[in-house]
């Protein structure tokens, strides 16, 4: 079941969207740092009678970037790559569903949930971009990842914004969907 699918039938079964669910864990203190996944999965299961699956697509929704994630991501986007920025944002709106968000001093992780199915690294004249899709063959563009990274099976190469084009679309909403 896609992750759209999920959230349709949550909405038919319940009435409630993702935004009305967070307001609603929010009430309830779920949103925390210190609570665990499991309790509010069995929330939405008791009071809602949403299976894990259903409970984890509107787990991911609540996610968001870490506040000290902020921080890197903006470092990524420093100096003489800040001209990557705005496509990075592209990037991430073309999913099209809820991509949470986690950086290190390297790269940039994109999670459905808590897996991860791209990363994004920016240099001053590129944005590489690693997409884990298991069993999918390399292509020219769309290269096997190799030792760039190993918790990714491909890498893009974008040089030009106007790279980001239907092609890496589907690419990303793809691995989203397989993640």
């Amino acid at each position: 079941m896609s992750f759209q699918a999920y959230i349709d039938t949550i909405k038919a079964k319940t009435g409630l969207d993702p935004a009305d669910f967070r307001a609603l864990a929010q009430e309830k203190g779920l949103l925390a740092g210190d609570v665990k996944v499991g309790q509010i999965k069995a929330w939405l299961k008791d009071d809602y009678d949403l299976g894990p699956g259903h409970a984890m697509a509107l787990v991911s929704t609540f996610k968001g970037p870490k506040p000290a994630d902020n921080d890197r991501v903006e470092a990524q986007f420093a100096g003489k790559k800040a001209h990557w920025r705005e496509t990075f944002e592209s990037l991430v709106a073309a999913v099209g569903a809820p991509t949470a968000i986690s950086a290190t001093d390297s790269y940039i992780s994109l999670l459905k949930g808590g897996a991860k199915f791209a990363i994004v690294a920016a240099t001053a004249d590129r944005l590489d971009v690693g997409i884990k899709l298991k069993g999918v063959e390399p292509t020219d563009r769309f290269e096997a990842s190799g030792s760039w990274n190993s918790m990714v099976t491909h890498r893009v190469r974008i040089t030009d914004p106007a790279q980001l084009d239907d092609e890496l679309r589907d690419w990303l909403r793809r691995a989203y969907e397989s993640a």
